[in-house]
Order: C-alpha cells, then structure tokens, then sequence
C-alpha cells in the first residue's frame, strides 16, 4: 500500500489514560527484562519500505562499532535526504499556506531526549533534536525558535518546498477556490519514519521525523515530535515508535503506553495489538483511521500491529534486511 493513502481522516474520542503498573513497597520497578544480559547482535527497525534504506544507513554505524542513537540518527538523515519521499524532510509536502515545516525527536537508553517542532528551512531535524539533548537542559524547541538555535550552531540549510511539491500545493489551492470553501486538511500525505535500534552491549534508542499532515493548519504538531506519543525508550524495557494519524496518537500516548504494556510482560507485538485495541476503544468512529506501532525489547524481540492492514516495518540484522507485513485488527 502507498503511504500517501495509508492515513484517512476519521472521527476521533476521548483521551486515555495509561496505567503503570504498581510496586509494593521495596519493590523495585525494574522489569526483569533489563536484568537479562544481552546476548543478541545489532538490530533495526523502522517504519514503512523507506525504512528499508535508513536501517542500511543505521546499520553502517552499528557495524563499526557505534552506538544505537548514532545509528538511528544516521537512518532519520537518510530519509530525511530523500527528495522523492513527501512526508519527511527536505521533499515533504507544505501547509496550507505553502511553508514546509518538519518535526523531529530522538531518546536515548539513558533517557535522555530531545525534539524541535515546525522547524522550517532546515535540513536534518533530528539532528537538530540531538544536539538540544546533549546541549542544553530543554527536551522541545519548536517554531523560530528552533530554527534559531539551528543555524546558531551550524546546521545545513535547505530551500522548500521543492519545485514539484509547490505544484502541487498551487494545484491544491486553486482547487480549493474553485469550490468556493475553506481548504480541507488533506490527510492522504501524512506520515513519518520511525526507527528503533539495538546495539552491540543491548543499549536501546529511538528517533522520530516527519513533514507532518500535508496542508495541515499552519502551527499543527502531530505525535511525532512529542516523547512518549511517537516515541518513546526506556532501558529497562525496551523502544516503541508509532505512525499514522498523529491526533489519535496522542490521545492514548501511543509508544509509552506500548512500553508499559512489555513492562508487563508482554511481547512486543502483544503490547502493540493491545494499544491499538485501546486506541480503537477511545473513537467512536474508526472509519479510515489508520495507526500502527512497532516496538523492541531488550530482548532484541521484535513486533508491531496496525489497526488496518497496509502497513508493513523494515527488519535489519547482520542476517536479515526485509520488509515484515505486520497483523492488524481489521481490513479496510
């Protein structure tokens, strides 16, 4: 299935609550998984085909020797580069005023985190998002803000959009005006790349990055630069990254509520089906609203669930470089 067709607006609910579980005293809140020495080699997954190049790129890191969060770093670069992908970097698709604006966010297995939020003119977003982690003491910078702090520091510039995307944002428009009504937020463009790795000594991180919902309302975020909704890592239970329709997301803090799930024990597939049984519960209409999240434990097992079919996550190991369709709750 195209990614441009993937997401379809549907009605969204109420927001859930996510429940951790509860210690008694003297417990300790540290999943047996963490205490399982790692024995497994590198790994990486990602969301979608174009997963398929960033865990290439990634791996390169792993493979000499480098560490999780360089590897996924270097896998967001290179989606973020790809001037034929519409929903990240530098060719993704504009809002509805014209302006190309991208999301990042990245974590650590310390926990460490960082995200920048509409973030325009700017060529690599998450590595913008790394530098505000291990520089100063924010998580979010987001807006004029962030593009401040990145060319402060160096970054790569880019002009967007690029000549076709504007096509065909001039296209949008005048048919918009042709009809004569308030221009829809086209949902058929929106997406992100979400990537997870393992490294060597079994340390765990995450990185998320989009252009967001294509013609969005101008200032939109979605889940994707938001720790915990997108993404989210903690050590002592393994990674999860989420795709789809970011409002929905949000709503059940998707990747930590699937973190939580594999602290209980749950596979990581398991803990996947279960939050997008949670986040199907909390609309009422689910009426071409697509989510799906892949997650990784510290077992270096791996797994993920959509609510519809369609979606499929990239696998690379030193053995293994293949695209996995993932189960799913209902067909279209």
């Amino acid at each position: 299935m195209e990614r441009r067709s993937f997401v379809k607006l549907g009605a969204v609910g109420l927001a859930a609550s996510v429940v951790s579980p509860v210690f008694s005293k003297g417990e300790s809140a540290l999943s047996d998984l963490s205490k399982t020495e790692y024995i497994g080699g590198p790994k990486m997954i990602s969301t979608w085909s174009h997963g398929l190049d960033a865990n290439r790129a990634g791996w390169k890191k792993l493979e000499s020797g480098g560490t999780s969060l360089d590897a996924v770093e270097e896998g967001a670069r290179q989606t973020e580069s790809d001037v034929k992908n519409r929903s990240v970097g530098i060719g993704g698709m504009p809002d509805r005023e014209g302006h190309v604006t991208l999301d990042a966010c990245i974590m650590d297995w310390e926990s460490n985190c960082g995200s920048v939020g509409y973030l325009e003119g700017i060529a690599h977003p998450i590595s913008v998002a790394k530098h505000i982690m291990q520089n100063t003491p924010h998580v979010m910078i987001v807006g004029a803000g962030a593009k401040q702090y990145a060319l402060k520091h160096g970054f790569e510039t880019i002009k967007t959009p690029l000549p076709e995307v504007k096509k065909e944002w001039e296209k949008w428009k005048k048919e918009q005006a042709a009809i004569a009504k308030k221009p829809a937020i086209n949902h058929e463009n929106h997406d992100t790349i979400g990537l997870l790795a393992i490294d060597a000594q079994g340390r765990i991180s995450g990185a998320c990055t989009t252009s967001g919902w294509a013609y969005k309302l101008p200032g939109r975020l979605g889940d994707s630069p938001i720790i915990g909704s997108g993404l989210f890592v903690d050590q002592e239970v393994g990674g999860a990254v989420a795709t789809g329709l970011g409002e929905s997301i949000i709503r059940i803090a998707g990747a930590h509520t699937v973190v939580e799930l594999m602290r209980q024990g749950k596979s990581p597939e398991q803990a996947c089906k279960e939050t997008v049984e949670r986040l199907i519960r909390k609309h009422k209409d689910m009426t071409g609203l697509q989510c799906a999240f892949i997650a990784i434990n510290t077992k270096g097992e791996v797994g993920g669930f959509s609510v519809y079919n369609g979606f499929n996550y990239a696998l690379k190991t030193e053995k293994q470089d293949e695209l996995i369709d993932t189960p799913f709750d209902r067909k279209w």
